[in-house]
């Protein structure tokens, strides 16, 4: 069971600011990108991309904008997508969450590939009538591009839009949004697809939404790529089909030009009223360590409010995100959870955790065998795609530790389970416990940069026995530590090696290839706990309790 600890409430509005309840941005710290948001009756919805993690397709719940609570993951089992062997930063990428009849519809692209200009996405639409599922077989939609999105209109009819995708040497790769209807009752696309924007000159236009308002149809894209130079545009027409006219003051929100701002790379994002008819953008954002340096938290929800009067263009305060955005109502202490304990006393895991590219089941996520222990059953090495044993949880603050009680017992170098920073598959960092070829357990540290891997020996520890160890992983701003506590002492030992937490980052994990766009990661830092079986000898570890603790 996990329980939280708070830390004490925020301190109120500065001078001169809208009194009354305040979104602190980013609402979901963190890697939780590409928001889709949705309001059914008093009760807001976000749902985020996932790639290669599982839960895939993240939710939240908030009554008030403000304060979100995670809900977990939709996609929990293969039958809705199997992300075997999928790539690092490939997978779930942009769902998005829609409500129509009493109905939640989900629609999700897996996209398999992102370089040399291919993608191979393949979009999914499953239903169901509680958050909570059953979710219906998934639906297999059209493969011509990425960033799907249903629009419910007023008359009754449901259109599916995405970007797409032009391979072709020479083309634009993001070759305009495109639509085509979408029978809810066959359960399949009708009628014929049609392009209906272009994009403006920003380029790269992809994440289209549209929305009906004072007999308008807006079309709200992100545009100008991911990183630095992202941002939200709107268009607007009489007709579905277009044409759309841009915004003639330019975006609706955006970060370029603006490496002061604490929020950059602002962008992908959906709208969504309340019911007294205030607008608000949930949006994507990143935080840096230095200007527009390396972001470590990923890609991060955020929440603006959207002044947006009848018949007029929608508008942002100076186009920007703010990091505090006033909610109408009584003002509420801001709630921040410094600390999350779990003792694993439930049979599944929190909504906090995620495992790698294969769901938690059974097999290898073990929660009854041993009251209050998770015990987690060894799996390929730390480049396998197919079977990896990793508990993690995403890392939301830069000065953040996690800290848990395991028992292992090795029998050989093969073995090996302990704590991991990890970004993915090319870049992490590791502490844990192995045996040397005479069977005496060991402590190690080793990193992997850009593929290369590097042990760094002088954390190497002769423990005194296999068995009880408790470790800790610590975040503090681009500086990374490892440090353990032997069973019986209170001591703790802090391991010499001071690590870059940097390296765990989509800026550096940008692929960058001659004549080709860059590829970036779109993830972020998690922390977690790893166990490798690499001989497939049966070897597992015991985690007593895992701790979660920021400042």
């Amino acid at each position: 069971m996990t329980t939280a600890t708070k830390s004490p409430a925020a301190a109120g509005p500065h001078d001169g600011e809208v009194p009354g309840r305040l979104i602190r941005n980013p609402v979901l710290p963190g890697f939780n990108p590409d928001p889709s948001i949705l309001r059914v009756g008093t009760d807001y919805y976000i749902a985020t991309s996932t790639f290669e993690w599982y839960p895939g397709v993240r939710l939240h719940h908030s009554t008030d904008l403000v304060h979100w609570r995670p809900l977990g993951g939709v996609i929990t089992e293969r039958r809705l997508l199997d992300l075997s062997g999928a790539g690092d930063s490939n997978g779930v990428w942009a769902p998005d969450l829609s409500y129509v009849d009493g109905e939640f519809y989900l629609l999700y692209a897996d996209v398999a590939s992102f370089a040399s200009g291919y993608w191979d996405p393949q979009n999914y639409l499953v239903t169901a009538r509680d958050l909570a599922g059953p979710w219906s077989d998934p639906v297999v939609l059209h493969g011509r591009g990425f960033d799907p999105s249903l629009f419910h209109d007023e008359d009754g009819s449901t259109w599916m839009l995405s970007m797409v995708a032009d391979w072709r040497p020479g083309r634009d790769r993001f070759a305009g949004i495109q639509i085509q209807q979408y029978d809810r009752e066959a359960r399949r696309l009708v009628g014929t697809e049609r392009t209906i924007f272009q994009g403006t000159a920003a380029g790269v236009t992809e994440a289209p939404h549209v929305y009906q308002k004072d007999g308008w149809y807006y079309l709200l894209t992100a545009e100008g790529g991911t990183s630095w130079t992202h941002q939200a545009t709107m268009a607007r027409s009489r007709s579905l089909f277009g044409p759309y006219e841009a915004h003639p003051a330019g975006p609706l929100l955006t970060s370029h030009g603006r490496p002061e701002l604490e929020l950059q790379k602002s962008g992908h994002g959906s709208l969504v009223s309340t019911p007294d008819g205030h607008w608000y953008l949930a949006h994507l954002t990143a935080r840096p360590y230095t200007p527009l340096g390396r972001c470590v938290l990923g890609r991060e929800t955020a929440i603006q409010a959207v002044q947006w009067p009848e018949g007029e263009w929608p508008r942002i305060e100076d186009g920007i995100p703010a990091v505090l955005v006033p909610v109408p109502g009584e003002a509420e202490p801001a709630e921040d959870l410094a600390e999350e304990h779990d003792d694993f006393t439930e049979p599944v895991l929190g909504p906090e955790w995620s495992t790698l590219r294969r769901p938690a089941t059974a097999d290898w996520v073990d929660l009854t065998s041993r009251p209050s222990i998770l015990r987690i059953h060894g799996g390929q090495s730390p480049v396998g795609r197919l079977r990896p044993s990793l508990v993690a949880r995403r890392v939301s603050s830069k000065q953040c530790e996690l800290t848990t009680s395991m028992h292992f017992e090795p029998a050989n170098y093969r073995q090996l389970a302990g704590v991991t920073a990890y970004y993915n598959t090319r870049n992490w960092h590791y502490a844990y416990v192995t045996a040397d070829d005479d069977g005496q357990p060991v402590l190690e540290v080793m990193s992997c940069d850009n593929g290369r891997r590097v042990m760094h020996d002088a954390c190497h520890v002769d423990l005194p026995s296999a068995g009880d160890i408790t470790l800790r992983v610590t975040f503090d701003g681009p500086r990374l530590t490892f440090a353990y506590q032997l069973a019986g002492e209170a001591r703790w030992v802090d391991l010499p090696a001071e690590l870059d937490a940097t390296i765990l980052s989509d800026e550096y994990a940008a692929t960058l290839v001659d004549g080709e766009p860059e590829g970036w990661g779109f993830t972020g830092a998690f922390v977690g706990l790893w166990v490798q079986d690499l001989g497939a000898e049966g070897v597992h570890a015991d985690f007593d309790w895992a701790s979660y603790r920021h400042w």
